[in-house]
């Protein structure tokens, strides 16, 4: 079976063989044929430890006809109440492009309400906003080629190595076949990606416009401005040349506002100029920003004044962060979008209105994602139908989403697992097809269109999203306008759309494939939009230099910097680890995905944790006025002093701390909406622990303190436990009031067994850091009998140390690498790699094996290891 991996905006074409075994598709496009460790790891992220099987309606489990009539019955009243706009709905990245259309085309189409949004917001829609402006048009002008092709890749606001491990595979092959290649990386933090970087710029946060204004300001006073294109393809020179005249973008006052060298800086201007083929690919760290709109903008402005657009191996590149961002876009799935790339302009609504047969078509843009919490808190949205993600921990201000959550009228929620920190705040759970289960169409990085198609049968009562849409939108009395039947059905009204009076004026058309029959719809292969024919469009856009706007010339943006504010404390950045996806209702259950972080850390230089008399803290506490958070400290010699990372990932589900949106502000780019996740100040300081402990078992621990964080072992669960309100022994007083245990000292701490009929059911290492023990042994004893000598040598090896997991495919940790290195003088990558395996399946830990490599022999440094 051939189908799509469900993660980031790669795209990467997954084979799955009669046993459920994933691999990568070596005859898709996106990625031939490799996969990185989470696409690996596809099969084993499919054993939920608790499906949602049945939907529920406060709390009962009840069946799909009551759970529609109950949903349609409460839009209707408080629709006829309140407006259309007390309706809404916030959807996925994770959604098919039938999925999505479904959702958009009930709200806004029959509802009568733009009260639709995305999780998309939160990643790509500065990018959206900035490629709208610039091509006329939500249009990427590149492909996945152009990695192959490109002189120089500047990756700017993106750890390609860990979020895009495929790509970035891709991009190692290329500097291999081309050592001439050059690659620049623009980021505050030293990561597996800037390590590699023949050029890594450390530029003050948010710095990023000022970069690239004086960028621009640079190829105006040199030759290698192409006059010729910005005459005949480019509007909006003469007010950009005005702007950048002035002395702040001199080389010395942008050095002083990025915080880098003079020479550095230098040397990054003159490799844009000496390099025609030049791809700069970039992605959150310019989109989640203040100004994540004005930040694409200036990095589209010096790819346009130098004519490096529509040719090979030169683009400016979104990479998009979810599998179906790009194919929400094009259906209408942000508030501010209407339908297949059209706006709510009078003749777009006519237009939609017409092909819909509807006359209760919204007239203007809804509410956006931070709009939607702020509009539920004045009680102005009623009802909030979530599809796929989990708002509750994602949203900015995460605390105020969950309250804002929790007091809406109807909260319903479609996922796969009932355990989400946003599914536990619902009235109506849902039950959703998974992936395996679900059949449609994504649209990836590179407008490449691809079918997910399903290899088993969904569990007990799942469904597909569009099948619930329709369902509930036909028991509103809209029956036949949502008489689909399949995900063709509605792919092919899907691409009708796109094409119905359309004239050439959108680029997005896919309306050659709106008489596919069931057979071809089911038997389509990869290609990329627009369409000719068929068959699939071209790789690249642009390439004649006409664009999506009125006069077809594309608009340069003028933009300032917004002032710096300087606030005490420490700037917070958020961001992915390799292995992990989202808040993690998939990822965190696979043991091996969770072994290399196993529980939320902050990172920090060691001046920085120094300076704030944290270096010996076992655990700290991040807060500032919008919430509060415990994490583990974690020195890190690639963090800029003054600066904190934290992953994004970790939920309730997963630890009792780690929830770090909590302290993020709920403010964003003005022009796209896009949350500012990666500029927040906190404040840290030290968590005063009564006790530590290790509870390793197949049950939740008795009882739970402050502070907890839980993983998935290849047997059991590891819970990573800390105390700050009671001794260690009132807690073990009080777990071990009832059952049968056994209580063994420790030099350093204590070993409790929880026995049952005779057998090991958990185990209990209390007074000893969890951070420091290897919990695989003790794991092994889960279920079998008491034999004290068994335990003993297991013990021991627990306590002999933990050791961070770095290659996830084979299991291979730090420790092992390093004495292999030592032990076998190994200088090269390969020897590593034949002699330990690690790095040889999916490939994503090589960018960090060549990391450990280069400290271990730091004589070679800066050389191909």
């Amino acid at each position: 079976m051939h189908t799509t991996c469900p993660y980031c905006g790669v795209g990467c074409g997954v084979k799955v063989d009669s046993q459920g075994t994933p691999s990568g598709d070596a005859g898709h496009p996106a990625n031939l044929g490799a996969l990185c460790v989470k696409g690996m790891a596809l099969g084993e992220s499919q054993s939920l430890p608790s499906r949602l099987l049945y939907p529920r309606v406060n709390g009962e489990q009840v069946d799909w006809p009551r759970a529609v009539d109950h949903i349609a019955r409460r839009f209707g009243e408080l629709i006829e109440r309140h407006g259309p706009g007390a309706v809404a709905f916030y959807g996925s990245g994770q959604m098919l492009t039938e999925d999505y259309y479904v959702a958009n085309k009930l709200m806004k189409g029959f509802i009568g309400s733009a009260n639709i949004d995305t999780n998309s917001r939160l990643c790509m829609s500065s990018a959206v906003a900035a490629h709208q402006h610039a091509f006329g048009e939500d249009a990427v002008p590149a492909s996945y080629e152009d990695l192959d092709l490109a002189e120089l890749v500047v990756i700017v606001g993106a750890n390609t190595a860990w979020t895009h491990p495929v790509l970035f595979r891709r991009l190692e092959a290329a500097k291999a076949a081309n050592p001439h290649q050059q690659w620049v990386v623009i980021d505050p933090r030293a990561t597996a990606t800037a390590q590699q970087a023949d050029l890594h710029l450390a530029i003050t946060p948010g710095s990023d416009l000022m970069l690239f204004n004086g960028l621009a300001r640079r190829i105006l006073d040199s030759d290698r401005l192409d006059r010729h294109f910005v005459e005949r393809h480019v509007a909006g020179f003469d007010e950009l040349q005005r702007q950048l005249s002035a002395p702040e973008y001199r080389p010395e006052r942008v050095a002083e506002a990025t915080g880098l060298a003079i020479a550095q800086l230098e040397r990054f201007y003159q490799l844009f100029l000496d390099h025609p083929q030049t791809l700069t690919l970039f992605c959150m760290g310019i989109n989640q920003s203040l100004q994540g709109t004005l930040n694409a903008g200036a990095i589209i402005n010096c790819h346009l004044l130098t004519g490096r657009i529509g040719k090979p191996g030169a683009a400016p590149f979104s990479l998009t962060g979810q599998p179906n961002a790009m194919g929400g876009r094009e259906v209408g799935g942000l508030a501010n979008q209407l339908a297949a790339h059209m706006d709510f302009a009078p003749a777009n609504r006519d237009k939609v209105a017409r092909f819909w047969n509807t006359d209760r078509l919204a007239q203007a843009p809804g509410h956006k994602a931070m709009d939607m919490i702020a509009a539920i808190e004045r009680g102005e949205i009623k009802a909030l139908w979530v599809m796929g993600t989990n708002p509750a921990v994602s949203l900015p201000d995460s605390d105020r989403a969950r309250r804002a959550l929790a007091s809406c009228e109807l909260l319903i929620v479609s996922d796969i697992s009932p355990n989400t920190d946003t599914a536990k705040l619902a009235q109506v759970l849902l039950p959703a097809a998974g992936w395996g289960e679900k059949d449609g169409t994504v649209t990836n990085s590179a407008r490449i269109l691809s079918r997910q198609r399903p290899f088993k049968p969904a569990p007990g009562a799942a469904r597909p999203d569009w099948w619930a849409l329709c369902q509930v939108a036909r028991s509103m009395g809209f029956e036949q306008a949502f008489a689909f039947d399949s995900a063709a059905d509605i792919f092919r009204e899907h691409a009708a759309l796109t094409g119905f009076e359309n004239g050439g004026e959108r680029l997005f058309d896919i309306s050659a494939l709106s008489e596919l029959s069931d057979a071809e719809y089911d038997a389509m292969t990869p290609r990329s939009w627009p369409l000719a024919g068929q068959d699939g469009g071209p790789a690249r856009l642009f390439a004649d230099g006409r664009f999506a706007t009125p006069d077809g010339k594309a608009r340069l943006r003028s933009a300032e910097p917004s002032a710096a504010v300087e606030p005490a404390g420490l700037l917070l950045n958020t961001g992915r680890l390799r292995d992990q996806w989202h808040t993690m209702s998939r990822t965190g259950h696979v043991a091996r995905l969770m072994a290399a972080a196993t529980e939320p850390q902050a990172q920090l230089h060691p001046d920085t944790l120094a300076a704030l008399g944290l270096e010996r803290a076992e655990l700290i506490e991040l807060h500032n006025e919008y919430g509060r958070t415990l994490v583990r400290p974690v020195a890190d010699d690639g963090m800029a002093p003054g600066q904190v990372f934290v992953p994004m990932h970790w939920s309730e589900e997963f630890s009792a701390g780690g929830r770090i949106n909590d302290l993020v502000e709920a403010r964003g780019c003005s022009l796209s909406g896009q949350p500012a996740f990666k500029q927040n100040r906190v404040q840290a300081s030290p968590v005063e622990l009564q006790w530590q402990a290790s509870w390793i078992a197949t049950e939740v621990p008795a009882l739970l303190p402050a502070w907890w964080s839980r993983r998935p072992l290849a047997q059991g669960e590891c819970w990573s436990l800390a105390g700050t309100d009671t001794s260690a022994e009132q807690f073990r007083a009080s777990l071990t009031a009832e059952g049968s245990w056994l209580d063994w000292p420790l030099p350093q701490g204590r070993l409790l067994v929880a026995l049952e009929q005779g057998k090991i059911a958990g185990l209990l290492l209390l007074g000893l850091s969890p951070w420091h023990i290897n919990p695989d042994p003790l794991a092994a004893l889960i279920g079998t009998a008491l034999q004290p000598s068994l335990l003993l040598g297991q013990l021991s090896q627990a306590l002999a140390g933990n050791s961070k997991l770095v290659c996830s495919c084979w299991s291979v940790s730090e420790d092992q690498i390093r004495r292999a290195i030592a032990q076998n003088d190994i200088t090269e990558l390969p020897q590593l790699q034949q002699l330990l395996k690690c790095g040889t399946r999916c490939g994503s830990c090589v960018p960090e094996l060549k990391q450990i490599l280069a400290v271990c022999h730091p004589q070679l440094q800066g050389e191909n290891i």
